[in-house]
């Protein structure tokens, strides 16, 4: 077995974490740099007309408080392991979503994760990752489909519901059968070995944060003077996420994905097309560009330990 130097690996180390740095940054800059629909310089003029730094502050605030959720339910999930502090679990949030940037679907994400704690327990993360993320698209999904049906997009939501009906019933009848040695069925064991308070926290939490991204989305349209009724307004937000959250992408066009949807969905209600690609930008911006920023710190300072090898 060849054995790396203690330097060489420190130095192959460091430059891991560089390219995943910079390779989050040039994605970043290369889908804001590269968007020919948005005329910044009237995104400009229209921000200063009708922004002040308190309205600046308020929407801050929303996306410190949405990633502020999904670290309080990483950092409940991660109990039933161990407990960690809100500063370790949003060590491992952020610099986990740096990772899961530009890879497909997020799959970085996991991986990131993974890395803080020792391999053994590798299997666990990943699934502790995939019910912290699954009971979030649980929420979206509800409530894109609640949208649908309120705005009556009821072929779209009576597909939907169908689609959700066909699937559990699939996954019910072939419980059995194994992909890579596990079946339906061990997954719910798994499920069941999570303390119950834990996956009610987890819901609530989930809940809360998709509140508050929703909302953000809301307030932004009310900026830049967008009128139209809060349920329509909501609603038509929520199938958005839904149905943007169907579409598998990778991270970085996440916000591509949305804004096509919302100038679809927010044409029909004669909203303005720049205004719509403007403040799914900022959303992405807000929501996943500052985080990366930070989480490229958490990625930096990231140490390999012995232990976790």
């Amino acid at each position: 077995m060849i054995t790396i130097p203690h330097k060489a690996k420190q130095f192959l180390v460091f430059t891991i974490k560089l390219l995943i740095v910079i390779g989050a940054f040039y994605f970043i800059y290369d889908q804001i740099a590269g968007n020919s629909k948005l005329e910044w310089s009237k995104f400009q003029t229209l921000v200063l007309e009708k922004t002040s730094i308190t309205t600046i502050i308020f929407i801050l605030l929303f996306s410190v408080a949405n990633r502020y959720f999904e670290i309080l339910k990483w950092q409940n999930l991660v109990a039933f392991i161990k407990p960690i502090s809100v500063g370790e679990a949003s060590k491992q949030v952020l610099g986990a979503l740096t990772l899961g940037v530009f890879t497909p679907v997020g799959i970085g994400e996991y991986a990131g994760k993974a890395l803080y704690f020792p391999k053994k327990q590798t299997k666990k993360i990943i699934f502790l990752n995939l019910v912290c993320n699954g009971i979030q698209s649980f929420s979206t999904v509800i409530f894109g489909i609640i949208g649908l049906i309120y705005l009556k997009y009821y072929f779209l939501a009576s597909g939907s519901i169908l689609l959700v009906v066909i699937l559990t019933l699939f996954l019910y009848f072939s419980r059995e059968i194994k992909i890579k040695n596990y079946t339906f069925q061990d997954l719910i064991h798994r499920l069941n070995e999570i303390p119950k308070y834990i996956h009610r926290k987890n819901f609530v939490l989930a809940f809360c944060r998709y509140v508050i991204f929703s909302h953000q989305y809301y307030v932004l349209f009310l900026v830049f003077d967008v009128d139209l009724p809060y349920l329509t307004l909501i609603s038509t937000i929520s199938i958005v996420y839904f149905l943007s959250s169907v579409v598998p992408s990778f991270q970085f066009l996440d916000f591509a994905v949305k804004g096509s949807m919302a100038m679809f969905f927010f044409g029909k209600l004669g909203v303005n097309e720049w205004i719509v690609i403007f403040i799914s930008t900022l959303m992405w911006f807000l929501n996943v560009v500052l985080p990366v920023v930070i989480g490229s710190y958490y990625v930096m300072r990231f140490k390999l330990n012995d232990s976790k090898v």
